[in-house]
C-alpha cells in the first residue's frame, strides 16, 4: 500500500484475500492475521493483504465472528458526514427508481446491499423504522440517523419520526444491548403513536412499528401479493401463516369466493381481522386461529378438498447451517398436505424467507412433495423479494426469498 493511511490496520490471509478481492464485504475472524493494538471496537480499520495490498476499509467488531465488515474499498474515500448523505442519497435514488410512488411503504436501506453493514431501515408513510445489528454502525447512528431523515425529508417525505426495533438477540452477537424506542432527532419531537397507516396494493394497513413483528410489517412480499391476486378471481383460498393478513387480503381484492386466514398466533388473526374490515372484505373473508401444521393434518383426515388456492408463507424454520434438514422436513410435510388437499387444476403459492434454505434444496423438496402427493407442478412464475430488497450476486445473504405460484397437474 503506497498511500499513507489514518486508520489501524489488519492483516488479512491469502484466504480472506481472495474472498474480499471476490467480492464479498465480510472477512471473518479467522482470516485475521494481525491488527494494530488499541483500536477500538467499532472503530474503521483498513484491511490490507500480507503483501501490503489495499483491499478496503470496514468496520471493527471483536465480538463477532465476522470481524470486520467493508464498507468501501476506495482508498480515497473519507467517511465523514458527507460520505454517509452520499450513501444515503444514492440508497433513496434507488428506491425512487425501481419503486416509483411504491416507494411510501419500502425499505429504504438493506445492510449490506446498499453497504450499510448491519442496518435496516423501513419507511411506512411518515415513520421510519431503523434496525442496527453491527457495533460501527452503532457508533455513527448519532450522525448517520438525522441524515437518513434529512435527506428523505428533503425528497418530499413528511417523515415526523424514527423508531429503533433494536430488540433482536442477535445484537449480543456484537455486544450489543436490546432495547427499542424513538430516536431523537434535532429539532423534532417524538410522535405521539408508533402506530400509522400504510397503502401497499391498494390495501391499508395499520402498522404498529412498536409492537409489530420485525420492523412492523413484512415489505419484501409486495410485489408476490399482487401476483396471487392474479389468480384468486372466484376461487376458495386458504391463507397458511397469514400474519396481518396480507396475502388474503389480496386474494379477497383479487375476487375471490371467499378466503380462510390462519395463523398460530391471535394477536396476528386480531389484527388480520381489523386489516380486512378496514378494507370492507370481511364478507368474503374468515380468520382462524390453529397450528398450521396440525390444521392441514385434520383437513386430510376429513378427506375434503374445500380449497382451489393454497398460499404458504411460513416464517423461515431455519435461521442456521445446522437446522437446514430438519426445516426442509418442515416445508416438505406442508407443501405435501397442501398438495394433497387441492384439486387437479388448483394452485400453490409457496414460499421461503431463508437464506440457509438455498433455492436448489427449495427446488428438491416440492418435487418430493408433488411426488408424496402424487401430481406434478406446473410453474406458473418464480419470483423472490420486491426490488427495494436488492440482490447483490456477490452477496448471498442478500438473496433470501424464494417465491413459486403452480398449477397442481395429474401425475
Amino acid at each position: 500500500m503506497k498511500t499513507q493511511r489514518s486508520f489501524p490496520k489488519c492483516i488479512i490471509t491469502q484466504k480472506g484475500t481472495r474472498w474480499v478481492e471476490g467480492g464479498h464485504p465480510w472477512i471473518y475472524e479467522a482470516e485475521v492475521l494481525s491488527e494494530e493494538g488499541g483500536t477500538e471496537n467499532g472503530a474503521l480499520v483498513d484491511a490490507v493483504s500480507e503483501k501490503g495490498k489495499y483491499l478496503g476499509t470496514g468496520f471493527l467488531s471483536r465480538n463477532s465472528k465476522i470481524r470486520i465488515r467493508l464498507v468501501s474499498r476506495n482508498a480515497n474515500d473519507r467517511f465523514d458526514e458527507a460520505f454517509w448523505r452520499r450513501r444515503v442519497q444514492y440508497a433513496w435514488n434507488y428506491r425512487k427508481t425501481v419503486m416509483g410512488e411504491d416507494r411510501t411503504a419500502c425499505r429504504v436501506i438493506f445492510g449490506e446491499a446498499d453497504a450499510f453493514p448491519g442496518l435496516t431501515v423501513d419507511r411506512f408513510n411518515d415513520l421510519l423504522v431503523a434496525q442496527t445489528l453491527s457495533v460501527g454502525i452503532e457508533r455513527i447512528k448519532p450522525m448517520l440517523f438525522p441524515l437518513i431523515v434529512e435527506v428523505l425529508n428533503e425528497d418530499g417525505t413528511g417523515i415526523k419520526g424514527l423508531y429503533e426495533r433494536n430488540d433482536v438477540a442477535i445484537r449480543t452477537l456484537e455486544g450489543l444491548e436490546q432495547e427499542k424506542g424513538w430516536f431523537l432527532l434535532p429539532g423534532m419531537e417524538p410522535p405521539a403513536s408508533p402506530v400509522t397507516t400504510i397503502t401497499e396494493n391498494g390495501i391499508v394497513y395499520s402498522v404498529d412499528v412498536e409492537n409489530g413483528q420485525k420492523t412492523g410489517f413484512f415489505l419484501d412480499q409486495k410485489y408476490n401479493r399482487l401476483a396471487v391476486r392474479r389468480i384468486a378471481k372466484d376461487r376458495n383460498v386458504l391463507d397458511c401463516f397469514t400474519h396481518t393478513g396480507s396475502f388474503a387480503l389480496n386474494a379477497a381484492a383479487g375476487g375471490a369466493a371467499h378466503v380462510t386466514a390462519v395463523d398460530i398466533s391471535e394477536t396476528a388473526i386480531t389484527m388480520a381481522r381489523e386489516n380486512a374490515a378496514r378494507n370492507g372484505l370481511t364478507d368474503r373473508m374468515d380468520f382462524v386461529t390453529a397450528d398450521v401444521f396440525d390444521l392441514l393434518t385434520k383437513m386430510l383426515a376429513e378427506g375434503k378438498k374445500p380449497y382451489d388456492l393454497i398460499i404458504l408463507d411460513p416464517p423461515a424454520f431455519t435461521k442456521s447451517r445446522k437446522t437446514v434438514n430438519s426445516a426442509e422436513r418442515g416445508y416438505r410435510e406442508i407443501n405435501s398436505s397442501a398438495l394433497k388437499l387441492l384439486p387437479v387444476g388448483g394452485y400453490l403459492a409457496t414460499a421461503s424467507c431463508s437464506h440457509f434454505m438455498p433455492t436448489e434444496l427449495f427446488e428438491r423438496m416440492l418435487e418430493r412433495a408433488a411426488y408424496d402427493a402424487g401430481v406434478q407442478l406446473r410453474q406458473i412464475e418464480q419470483r423472490q423479494q420486491a426490488p427495494d430488497h436488492p440482490i447483490l450476486w456477490n452477496v448471498p445473504e442478500t438473496d433470501y426469498l424464494k417465491f413459486y405460484l403452480f398449477q397442481v397437474v395429474r401425475n
